[in-house]
């Protein structure tokens, strides 16, 4: 707790004060242009990340990054994702998952999970997730099975994301766009989903259409 402490004395010495202008801009509002979606994991900054600065990113955290469908229970998750789209106007919308995720490795070994009743519950979001995999990635082990199933993971969340009254409108409407990523934490690469090739490919290398709401099937693991 006292580093986070002085953390907080170091921002208002030195952190602050280059940002003044742009804080106090902020305090009048906020006006995002995307909403990133990822996991709670302490090893993810989204800011970091994509270097933005404040006030660029609206963010939603939770474990798996997952994003429960329409109709499917009352968490802030779908009140949130409204809020950004609806009320701020968001014109993207990230789900970024990560290698070594745990929520992922828990959906693969549930056993793992006895004694964590609320973190298997919050899990069945991921369900099917979880059968994609059994079904059709029966060759993979280890590392490559858990990536694969990180990656079907944001493509599965993305199509739950589309069933939310609030996106699907925006998404007729043409002007929000859906994005599928994945953060290598090892290495630092990011990569995103490409529904032309059906596979994820470094973010500097994706051309970004219109929409990449669709989002399906692939036979390797692209990372």
């Amino acid at each position: 707790m006292q580093k986070l402490i002085e953390g907080i004395h170091q921002f208002q010495g030195m952190g602050f004060r280059p940002l003044q202008g742009l804080f106090e801009t902020l305090a009048k509002g906020q006006s995002p242009e995307t909403l990133f979606i990822t996991c709670s994991d302490s090893r993810i900054d989204p800011n970091l990340l994509t270097q933005a600065k404040p006030g660029d990113l609206f963010i939603l955290r939770n474990a798996g990054n997952i994003v429960p469908p329409h109709g499917a229970g009352n968490g802030g998750e779908a009140a949130t994702i409204e809020f950004a789209v609806a009320g701020l106007g968001v014109k993207d919308i990230i789900i970024c998952g990560h290698s070594l995720c745990g929520a992922m490795r828990g959906l693969l070994q549930p056993q793992q999970l006895a004694s964590l009743p609320s973190v298997s519950s919050w899990l069945s979001h991921a369900e099917t997730t979880r059968r994609i995999i059994r079904d059709n990635y029966g060759h993979l082990d280890g590392s490559r099975l858990l990536t694969a199933t990180v990656e079907e993971n944001v493509l599965v969340q993305l199509e739950n994301l589309r069933t939310l009254p609030a996106v699907a409108s925006r998404l007729v409407k043409g002007d929000l766009h859906l994005h599928g990523w994945v953060y290598k934490i090892e290495t630092g690469e990011v990569f995103a989903y490409e529904s032309a090739s059906g596979q994820f490919v470094p973010v500097a290398e994706h051309q970004y259409p219109a929409s990449e709401a669709s989002a399906r099937r692939r036979a390797n693991v692209a990372i």
